[in-house]
């Protein structure tokens, strides 16, 4: 049997080292708004330099009535009366 070559390694990229997050790194502790005392960070971690800010919302806008009467409407008392009588 004849042996086989050795083959050429992927050149993959080196994983950089994650930096380590402290709870000073936090948006909620940054300003403030923190109330926990851990020596980690928690679930809620989010980065100061994220800028939290909401979604922009949507405008409202009025849609135009179509219509000019209901499609349907109960039917007047004597128009009740008219149907029992």
């Amino acid at each position: 049997m004849a042996p086989v070559p050795p083959t050429k390694q992927s050149k993959r990229p080196a994983k950089r080292a994650a930096k380590k997050v402290s709870c000073e790194d936090c948006f909620f502790h940054a300003n403030m708004l923190c109330a926990l005392e851990l020596d980690e960070p928690c679930s809620t971690f989010r980065p100061n330099e994220a800028q939290l800010r909401p979604p922009q919302q949507l405008r409202f806008v009025f849609r135009q009535e179509r219509r000019s009467r209901a499609a349907w409407a109960f039917p007047s008392a004597q128009e009740q009366a008219a149907l029992h009588a």
